[in-house]
C-alpha cells in the first residue's frame, strides 16, 4: 500500500489490518524497557500508530485522545512509534500524559509486520488507528493518505464505545 509524506509517495510493508480480521500477537516495548504482548491485553483497545510522538502532528493526537479517553473508563488507548523507550518517557513527563500507554516497536517491528504500519523508506510507522474489540477482532481501520493527517477522532472514539 502507498501513502504519502510530505507529498511524496512512500510503501508501506506487509499486510494492512481489515475490519472484522482477528488481530495477531505482537510485542511492544513500554517507557521502562519492559515488554508488552497484545494477547496479554484485554477489553476494548485502541491502538493509534504513529511515526513519532515527538513531532507537532503527532503531539496533537496523542495529547487529543489522552484528554478524550480520561472519561471512558472500559477503553484502554495504546500510542505505538519507533521513538525509543527513554524518548518516549521524557515526553510522556513532559506532557503529562496518563491515559494513554506508550510503545515502542524500536526492537523488534513486531506491531510494524503485523499490521502493515511499516514505512520501508524512513523506517517509521506510518499514522493509523485502529479500534480492537474484547474479541481481539478490528472494528476499526484507518490508514491515513498522508502520514502527517490526524485521524477522525469522533470516528475512532464512536467505533471504540461502540465495540463489545
Amino acid at each position: 500500500m502507498k501513502v504519502k509524506f510530505k507529498g511524496n509517495d512512500v510503501e508501506l510493508k506487509g499486510k494492512q489490518f481489515a475490519v472484522n480480521e482477528t488481530i495477531p500477537d505482537f510485542t511492544v516495548t513500554d517507557p521502562n524497557m519492559n515488554s508488552l504482548s497484545f494477547k496479554d491485553t484485554t477489553g476494548v483497545r485502541i491502538l493509534l500508530a504513529v511515526p513519532s510522538i515527538d513531532t507537532s502532528v503527532c503531539d496533537l493526537e496523542v495529547a487529543t485522545f489522552n484528554d478524550k479517553v480520561k472519561d471512558l473508563p472500559n477503553i484502554t488507548c495504546y500510542t505505538i512509534s519507533m521513538d525509543l523507550p527513554f524518548a518516549q518517557a521524557r515526553w510522556c513527563a513532559a506532557k503529562g500524559i496518563e491515559n494513554v500507554k506508550i510503545y515502542s516497536d524500536y526492537k523488534d517491528r513486531s506491531f510494524a509486520d503485523v499490521s502493515g504500519t511499516y514505512i520501508k523508506e524512513l523506517g517509521l510507522l506510518t499514522r493509523a488507528a485502529f479500534v480492537i474489540d474484547s474479541g481481539n477482532r478490528i472494528v476499526y481501520a484507518d490508514y491515513m493518505e498522508e502520514v502527517s493527517s490526524q485521524p477522525n477522532f469522533d470516528q475512532v472514539l464512536e467505533a471504540a464505545k461502540n465495540a463489545k
